[in-house]
C-alpha cells in the first residue's frame, strides 16, 4: 500500500484578482480572438490575476510565515481602483490585457507585499512591475496568434474595480502537459487604511 506523500515545494505568487463581471467584460471582448485563435493555450477566466510578487518555488514550510505578515498588511490598506484596458503581448508569443486605475497606489502596494516577503527571508527575483492580465500563450507553430488576437483589444476598456482581497495562491496543481491551474493558499480583506 502506497502513502500519500505531499509535494515538497510549491510554485507561489501573491496577487489581486479582478471581480467576476470584470472578468466577463473582458471574456466577451476576447470573443472574436477565441473564435479567430481556438489553438492558442487560453487561461481560464477563474484564474486571470494580477500578480504583485511572483515568487515561485518554494518548500512547503516557507509558506506559513508569510500569512500573518500578508495580512497586517492587507488589514492596514485599502482597495485599490482598477480597470482592464487594452492588450499587448510580450515576446510575440503571451497575451495579456492591460491595467489603469490607481496604478501608482498598485506600484505601492506591490512595493510593500515584496517588502513583506523579505522580511520573511524568502528571496525571489524582484523584477519591475508591470500590470497585466496574462490571458493566453501562442503555440510555437502559430506564431502570429498572439500579435492578432493583442489587436482585438486595441479599444478595449473595463469597467472600474476595486481590488477587494490580497491573494496568496499556489500554482502547483495541474504540472505537467495540461493547463495551469491555481489555487488560493489564502487571501485577506484590504481594511480601508490610508
Amino acid at each position: 500500500m502506497k502513502e500519500h506523500t505531499q509535494a515538497a515545494t510549491v510554485r507561489v505568487f501573491i496577487a489581486l484578482a479582478p471581480p467576476d463581471d470584470a472578468k466577463e467584460e473582458l471574456e466577451r471582448a476576447l470573443a472574436p480572438a477565441y473564435a479567430a485563435h481556438p489553438r492558442m493555450r487560453w487561461n481560464r477566466i477563474e484564474d486571470w490575476h494580477v500578480t504583485l510578487a511572483f515568487l515561485g518555488e518554494l518548500p512547503v514550510a516557507a509558506v506559513p510565515p508569510l500569512r500573518p505578515r500578508l495580512a497586517e498588511l492587507a488589514a492596514a490598506r485599502r482597495p485599490v481602483r482598477l480597470s482592464l484596458r487594452g492588450g499587448g503581448h510580450f515576446d510575440e508569443r503571451v497575451l495579456w490585457s492591460g491595467m489603469a486605475g490607481e496604478l501608482a497606489e498598485l506600484h505601492v502596494l506591490a512595493s510593500e507585499v515584496r517588502a513583506a516577503v523579505k522580511e520573511c527571508g524568502i528571496g525571489f527575483a524582484d523584477r519591475p512591475l508591470r500590470p497585466h492580465l496574462t490571458l493566453a500563450r501562442a503555440r510555437r507553430s502559430d506564431p502570429s496568434a498572439a500579435l492578432e488576437a493583442a489587436a482585438t483589444l486595441t479599444g478595449f476598456s473595463g469597467r472600474e474595480w476595486e481590488a477587494e482581497r490580497l491573494h496568496l495562491v499556489g500554482s502547483n496543481i495541474g504540472r505537467g502537459p495540461g493547463p495551469i491551474h491555481y489555487r488560493d493558499i489564502e487571501s485577506w480583506a484590504f481594511g480601508g487604511g490610508s
